[in-house]
C-alpha cells in the first residue's frame, strides 16, 4: 500500500488542487499540455525544481 503523498497519482491529485486549468496551462510546453490532455501526469511532465516548489508551498 503507497504512502499518501508518495503515491504519483496522490501528487497528481495535490498539484492539481493547487492550480487552476490557466496555471498548468501557463506551467508546460504545448507538447506537455497535450500530453497531459491527453492523460499524462502533471509528475511526469514539470521537472524536479518545479514540483519542489509546487509542493513546499503546501
Amino acid at each position: 500500500m503507497p504512502v499518501p503523498g508518495y503515491d504519483p497519482d496522490d501528487l497528481d491529485s495535490e498539484l492539481e488542487g493547487k492550480l487552476t486549468d490557466e496555471e498548468i496551462r501557463d506551467r508546460l510546453s504545448d507538447d506537455e499540455y497535450e500530453r497531459y490532455e491527453e492523460g499524462e501526469s502533471l509528475v511526469g511532465l514539470l521537472d524536479e525544481d518545479e514540483l519542489d516548489d509546487l509542493l513546499d508551498d503546501a
